[in-house]
């Protein structure tokens, strides 16, 4: 059975520097939500699991607790320990977590769990969670209502045959989930400021299935999008643009494991 898709194994080893520069952070608003519906902090420890480069990691080492993460993809991995120098990563994926049960107080999975919407994977989660410990999950998403960011999906989505991605829903299907209560959500809103170049064109570069594309339809995905920037007035000329997101946040808790015959 294969362990990760096949777009993200090749994309995102291809691509893992435009992905740093190309992707946003998030919200320091999520500091609520990590705090309280997350209940993270010092002495807690908490799993980043399919943590990429490592762009949420940040968010969790700075509520004070212990942060270990876990990222399958070698070059994401390798970003991830260069940017957060002292976070303990290990190789392992989201069905066979490298952790001992009951090993974290919470699982936060950033722009990841579309990836594995399983019921393995979320049984595996439960597994080295805590009895009453929290599953976070998070992402940003493109703000569609705005033109120009709806053609720029139009452009991308061309190319996503059988890519697992957050927009499609298909990841709700895992929920409920044996071992947890309900999901609860919140949405933030949220830009990427920077030049156009790294937060729209890197951006959609840094798309698993865009990055690995062959060389020379990659090369024309970037032009379209250059000539959209081109053609939008409040892009176009611009040294800094602001690309709008909105993050959403889900949570949910650990039921207590039953007592052992």
């Amino acid at each position: 059975m294969e362990t990760i898709h096949r777009s993200a194994a090749a994309g995102y080893a291809a691509q893992a520097d435009t992905y740093v520069s190309g992707r946003p952070d998030y919200p320091p608003a999520l500091d609520g939500w990590l705090r309280g519906d997350l209940r993270v902090g010092p002495g807690r420890t908490v799993l980043d699991l399919g943590a990429g480069t490592g762009k949420f990691t940040p968010r969790l080492t700075e509520t004070g607790a212990r942060v270990v993460a876990v990222e399958p993809v070698a070059a994401m991995r390798a970003q991830l320990v260069q940017c957060n120098p002292g976070v303990e990563a290990h190789p392992g994926h989201a069905e066979a977590i490298p952790l001992a049960d009951g090993a974290v107080d919470a699982v936060v999975c950033a722009q990841s769990f579309h990836w594995f919407a399983t019921a393995a994977a979320l049984a595996e989660i439960r597994r080295v969670l805590r009895p009453g410990g929290t599953l976070g999950l998070v992402w940003n998403v493109r703000d569609e209502s705005v033109p120009w960011v709806a053609d720029l999906t139009r452009i991308v989505d061309a190319y996503e045959d059988d890519t697992p991605r957050y927009r499609t829903g298909a990841w709700r299907a895992a929920f409920p989930a044996a071992g947890f209560g309900p999901l609860h959500e919140r949405r933030l809103p949220h830009h990427h400021e920077g030049p156009a170049e790294d937060v729209v064109v890197g951006r959609a570069l840094s798309v698993s299935f865009i990055a690995a594309l062959p060389t020379d339809e990659r090369a024309a995905v970037a032009a379209a999008v250059r000539a959209l920037i081109a053609a939008t007035p409040e892009l176009a000329g611009r040294d800094s643009v602001r690309y709008p997101y909105e993050t959403v946040a889900f949570h949910c808790t650990a039921a207590d494991r039953p007592a052992a015959a």
